[in-house]
């Protein structure tokens, strides 16, 4: 995939009509959830996933949440009722179904030793494993981040694996995917295919869902610091997120003939 190409400095802010007829694709951690210092220390609140069901309805179904974050984690989150695309793409389920994803390479759990072996004697180095990846984090020890680059790219080497740059994170994987394979894989379903996707994310890596989301006939929206991207429209904060989807929940029952 070829590098984004710079965007206008300001992006817009996103129409609530955008919504309207959207085949909704959202990002989790920096997107609905503000970062934390560690995975684990997310948290997931009922109004969101009240808010994300009601979503859903108003959509007629045509809502996805698309992480890096495995299918496992996300439904412990209290995301089990929606279409899933973990991993970068590489896992999916739906609501109720067993999760559909390759098996865990024994060369995943060679990395996770050498990324052990290298966060033992190095205090805020945090390594996360996932289902079929892991993760080594540095957001608690910034200045290891060069050296935590090097090994990340030469376990990558050595595994054949794929290295997925996240904030202050290297994480190895399968190749093969990402979230934009996720979004045009998605896009395939019945229930999807009838909307046009809007793709909502933080991160380097919804960039290809942002791509493919336009090539597809719709739009991304960037959330956070303005930067050189495939998105159309930009929000500010996990706050304006919420906001933005609360206010098409709105629109879209007031849309609605009254009885």
């Amino acid at each position: 995939m070829t590098d984004p190409q710079p965007s206008p400095p300001a992006l817009p802010s996103p129409p609530v009509a955008l919504l309207a007829d959207a085949a909704l694709f959202l990002d989790f951690d920096g997107t609905l959830a503000p970062l934390a210092e560690t995975p684990d220390a997310v948290d997931v609140d009922d109004d969101l996933l009240a808010m994300l069901a009601g979503l859903r309805d108003t959509l007629d179904g045509r809502l996805a949440i698309v992480s890096g974050r495995s299918v496992t984690t996300l439904r412990t989150l209290g995301f089990g009722d929606f279409f899933l695309a973990g991993t970068h793409g590489l896992e999916f389920a739906r609501p109720g179904e067993p999760v559909d994803a390759p098996a865990r390479l024994p060369a995943i759990d060679a990395v996770e030793a050498a990324f052990h072996a290298f966060a033992e004697d190095k205090p805020g180095l945090l390594v996360e494993r996932k289902s079929i990846s892991v993760g080594l984090h540095f957001r608690g020890a910034p200045p290891w981040g060069e050296a935590a680059r090097t090994l990340a790219e030469e376990q990558a080497d050595e595994h054949g694996l794929t290295v997925q740059h996240g904030k202050m994170l290297y994480e190895l994987r399968p190749g093969g995917a990402d979230k934009g394979s996720a979004v045009r894989k998605l896009m395939g379903h019945p229930m999807m295919s009838r909307g046009v996707p809007v793709f909502i994310g933080d991160d380097i890596t919804d960039e290809e869902g942002f791509a493919v989301a336009a090539e597809l006939g719709g739009a991304g929206i960037l959330v956070g610091t303005p930067r050189a991207t495939f998105a159309s429209f930009r929000l500010e904060q996990v706050a304006a997120v919420r906001h933005y989807l609360a206010q098409g929940i709105a629109a879209q029952d007031c849309r609605r003939p009254s009885s």
